[in-house]
């Protein structure tokens, strides 16, 4: 958050559905340093345009063409892309030479992972800023704190999110979603090999995001990776105050490496299974509470962006 006289950086929000709209009031109710300028939809009768309108932000209904021809553009800092990673890739050759700094919330991984508490300071000089998934956002944090007390030599994630909380965006990334979030667990979460999977959960009522991540590692000190882990939570729940552990992280002798014979140790050592069981609860500031894993997106990337509109104004001074 910005200090008290500081202005607030500028931002336009492209993406008018359910992310773009909890990010757009997210900014508006909780941040000092940032002002939204401009919403960006493509469809005039979109909910998000109207609820933009009534809020006093200025909308054009014509995607980035028509952002790029309203007149706030130029006092743009940062763009937050809050479609889908096809859109993305159409977006970005529009934006990459308006001099922009782009905030990507779809899994198109155009420019480095960043996930916040992880490695967000050594990124914030590029161009363009991914934000992985939800999944990644809520389980590289956990698979980098045991990475931090041990080699994790294999990763894998389970993501289960309500039915009603995936909409056309998050459905239309499904493949996308898989491969950014392994991809993520090996290079921001530090193991050798990562996997994910996304599971839409249609249960009535809705049930809270769950994420399950599961380590193997090589005998390690147990109460170093609690520890660790326990730090992480308290690190992730500065800005995502529903992120929160379902119960102590499970330890178990594992020693079945045959399917990772490359990267594993040798067939007759025994490791540990690391098992921590997540949750992320939503705040509910546009959405429902269920839908922790658009909020968990929508609180990183506010977070993200505040970041990067300090560092663009000390870069002024």
């Amino acid at each position: 958050m910005s200090g008290t006289g500081r202005s607030r950086g500028k931002v336009a929000i492209v993406g008018s559905g359910n992310i773009g709209t909890d990010l757009l009031v997210k900014v508006i109710r909780t941040s000092d340093e940032l002002e939204v300028v401009a919403m960006v939809g493509i469809d005039p009768e979109s909910d998000g345009l109207a609820f933009a309108k009534r809020l006093g932000v200025s909308t054009t209904h014509r995607g980035v063409a028509g952002l790029m021809e309203m007149d706030c553009f130029a006092d743009v800092d940062i763009v937050m892309d809050a479609t889908s990673a096809r859109a993305h890739l159409s977006n970005y050759q529009m934006l990459e030479g308006t001099g922009k700094r782009v905030i990507d919330l779809t899994p198109a991984a155009i420019g480095p992972y960043v996930v916040p508490v992880v490695n967000l300071e050594g990124k914030l000089d590029a161009p363009n800023l991914n934000m992985v998934t939800c999944g990644g956002q809520a389980t590289v944090p956990i698979v980098a704190a045991v990475s931090s007390v041990t080699p994790v030599i294999y990763a894998e994630i389970v993501a289960s999110i309500a039915s009603k909380s995936a909409g056309p965006g998050t459905r239309a990334n499904i493949d996308e979603f898989t491969e950014t979030t392994s991809h993520a667990l090996e290079v921001v979460g530090g193991a050798a090999m990562g996997k994910a999977i996304i599971v839409l959960n249609p249960a009535e009522p809705p049930l809270l995001m769950r994420d399950t991540v599961y380590c193997l590692v090589e005998d390690a000190d147990e109460a170093a990776i609690e520890e660790a882990v326990a730090v992480m939570v308290e690190r992730v729940q500065d800005y995502v105050a529903g992120y929160r552990l379902k119960q102590r992280v499970q330890f178990e002798p594992y020693s079945d490496w045959s399917a990772l014979r490359a990267t594993g140790p040798s067939p007759d050592r025994t490791g540990l299974k690391v098992s921590v069981f997540l949750e992320v609860e939503g705040a509910a500031h546009y959405l429902p509470a269920y839908a922790g894993n658009l909020d968990i997106m929508t609180s990183a990337a506010l977070r993200t962006a505040e970041r990067v509109s300090s560092t663009l104004k000390d870069m002024v001074k």
